[in-house]
């Protein structure tokens, strides 16, 4: 098993010190002149509401760094394909069979305690020389709701869950349905972990339309790009396929055929 990360430094993002200078002045300026109060209030509400508004966007960076696309040094002739909420005892194992046959590799943002459920699958992602990332512990719905604490517990517990199965320990942190908060980026730093979005996703827990899931996934597909599918949670076909299963084939072929080659995130960092 890999080592426990060392943690990484934390910066607060230029939005975050924004707002920090900006309540730092308001309190100040209430004191000197009281009068001004219901200004500086609104002042401070408005600040809550980009910051509330830059948590609920997966592709903001106001709050922090946030991987949209791959780095410019490792992007060339490159993109890469991620795959969410698994593993799947079901879809997972023939999601996998795709990836062999088109002989290319993915990156699995994977649930921890679906990990310990599915350890054999979590496994044989690894083994087939797929990486698997932090998609948090449960997938709570209310995880950008969460504090410091709670943001630790669930995305640690996520860590050793993973790492203790596969012995591969995230380098990446998804957060579930992309949404959190500003006290997200200090616990990933801690954790050694950098955050993940992606450039687009085909909406595949909700859709089942997969003509209109690849035309979102492939429309402007250029290097660098971080496409988003989900083997958990995956919606089905009016036939009862899963959509990635369906999906999958159709955009690997539109990769080749664009002269891309799939990489993993944890493969394009120094």
């Amino acid at each position: 098993m890999q080592p426990p990360a060392t943690g990484r430094r934390w910066k607060p993002s230029a939005g975050i010190q924004a707002s920090v200078a900006l309540h730092a002045g308001a309190a100040a300026a209430a004191v000197v002149q009281p009068s001004l109060w219901p200004w500086l209030l609104a002042g401070v509400v408005a600040d809550h509401l980009v910051l509330t508004a830059a948590g609920l966007w997966p592709r903001s960076s106001l709050l922090g760094p946030n991987l949209t696309r791959l780095p410019p040094g490792a992007a060339t002739g490159r993109l890469a394909l991620t795959i969410d909420d698994g593993p799947d005892p079901d879809i997972t194992p023939r999601v996998l069979e795709v990836l062999e046959k088109y002989r290319t590799c993915a990156t699995f943002f994977c649930i921890g305690e679906r990990v310990a459920r599915h350890a054999e699958v979590a496994r044989e992602i690894v083994a087939r020389g797929h990486a698997i990332e932090n998609h948090s512990q449960r997938h709570r719905h209310s995880f950008s709701l969460l504090g410091p604490r709670g943001l630790t517990a669930e995305i640690a517990a996520a860590q050793d869950q993973i790492s203790g199965v596969t012995g591969q320990r995230p380098r990446f942190f998804r957060a579930p349905a992309g949404l959190r908060n500003p006290f997200l980026e200090p616990v990933l730093a801690r954790q050694d972990l950098h955050l993940a979005s992606w450039t687009r996703r085909g909406f595949d827990t909700v859709r089942n339309d997969t003509n209109q899931i690849f035309r979102t996934l492939t429309r402007g597909l250029g290097e660098g790009d971080i496409l988003l599918l989900h083997d958990g949670h995956a919606a089905r076909t009016p036939t009862g396929v899963p959509v990635i299963l369906e999906v999958l084939p159709r955009l690997l072929d539109a990769v080749a055929a664009a002269g891309f080659v799939p990489v993993t995130l944890r493969s394009t960092l120094p």
